[in-house]
Parts: C-alpha cells; structure tokens; sequence
C-alpha cells in the first residue's frame, strides 16, 4: 500500500482543520501509519508460516488457522486507517467546490467580486461537511474495535489454542508464532484508536460549542444595533416634533 499517496491527500485537509483535527492527523501518521509500516508489517510477516499444530495431518494447520485467524490483524488495520481516513476528503471536495465557484463568480462579476470571504472557513454547509466526516470516522474507529473484539475475542493473543476442525484427527494443540510482542502492538494499535475516538469526540464538541457561541454573539449584536437604530429613530422623531412645535 502507498502510504505516500494517503499522507499526500491528507495534508490538504490539515489546512481547513482545528486544533484537535491536527493532533488526531499527527497521532494517524505517526502512532499508527508509522508503526504500521516499519514495524507492525514485520512482526506478523511470519504469521501462518509459523503457526504449528501438533498434527502432520495435510490441511489441519491451515484450516486451523483459518479458524482462528479469519482476517489478519495487519489486513484489518489497513481497511481500518482506510476507512478513517477517507471521510476527511469530504471536506477536501468541499472547499475544491467552494474554490471553484468563487472562480466562476470571479469571471462573471469582476476579481473584485467575492463569493465567499475564506472558501476554507467552517461557516453554512462546509461546518455540517466536516461535523459529518467527524462522526463518520468516529463510527468506523468504534465498528473496527468492535469487529477486532468480536473476531478474536479478546485483545490478547493466547500461546496456545486447541482445534478439532475437520480433517484434523482429533483436538490438537496449536501454537501462535510470538504471541507476546503480538499482543503489545494490538494494545498499542488499539490504545491509538481510542485516543483517535477521544480526539474526534472533543473536535466534535469544539466545534458545536463554537457555534452556539457564534450565534449567540450574532445574536447580541443584532440586538444591541437594533436598540441603537431604534433610539436613533425616537431621537429623529423628538427632532421633529420640536421643529413642528416651534
């Protein structure tokens, strides 16, 4: 897989991210795209090669394997950072179509001429986009934790499982290839995971936050230059009352 490629695609969504969407990319690339490349790849390398069933029966280990491992971690995590990923190209499209409609304004009306005062700025439909990529990504974090617990029952990986799948003979013991260092890189893919939930859960209330905060402001201004417009207005009339009385 290009790595390259995704982190290329990613760095424009930098750019129109808060604070919290910054650190969440800087925990993808380095905690978990990083790890994932240089180490985690290395460690299941030898995955099926070396998994071992105390059986020569032909086809016992590797239906066993099968069993057990219907989907390898490694394979998981790809569609997982995949999948997390992706949303934030709404975002990226949203801004390239804002961008070409101030283009298109331009040529109609004059440079001078502005659509939109930041094609880039969180304001009407792009803050619904990028909340809605939020909560997209989110949900694929929590589905993927899920479905990695539900698959293997546990976050751990035992030393030892027991199968009796056809054509194995009988229950026989089978044993995973370095099922402690294993074990470390799923809780600490797992650990980068949560970290990415707690992340998103604070941009999303960040930004939420900042909006009833918007609106409120607009609010009170609102209010405040119709009472000066009114006052204005009373003064205006007083003026003429006065001229009319004289």
């Amino acid at each position: 897989m290009d790595w390259k490629f995704l982190e290329g695609l990613l760095s424009g969504v930098n750019k129109y991210s808060t604070g919290f969407g910054r650190i969440w990319l800087s925990v993808v690339f380095v905690f978990r795209v990083l790890v994932f490349v240089v180490a985690a790849e290395r460690v299941w390398s030898d995955d099926q090669g070396h998994f071992q069933c105390n059986t020569r029966q032909p086809g016992c280990t590797n239906i066993c394997y099968d069993y057990f491992f219907p989907i390898s971690h490694i394979r998981l995590w790809a569609l997982q950072l995949i999948f997390i990923t992706c949303p934030s190209f709404m975002v990226v499209l949203h801004v390239a179509y804002r961008e070409e409609r101030e283009r298109k304004y331009k040529a109609k009306h004059g440079e001078d001429a502005r659509l939109y005062d930041n094609p880039g700025q969180k304001h009407g439909g792009l803050w619904w986009t990028y909340l809605l990529s939020l909560f997209t990504k989110t949900t694929f974090e929590m589905l993927f934790l899920y479905l990695l617990n539900y698959i293997y029952d546990s976050f751990k990986l035992p030393r030892k499982v027991q199968c009796d799948a056809s054509p194995c003979p009988n229950l026989v013991d089978c044993y995973i290839s370095r099922p402690t260092e294993k074990t470390v890189f799923t809780y600490f893919m797992v650990g980068a995971s949560v970290l990415c939930v707690v992340l998103n859960i604070c941009e999303i209330l960040y930004l939420i936050a900042a909006r009833v905060v918007n609106r409120k402001y607009r609010g009170s201004n609102r209010a405040s230059s119709r009472k000066v417009h009114a006052a204005a207005s009373a003064g205006c009339d007083g003026c003429k009352s006065s001229l009319v009385h004289d």
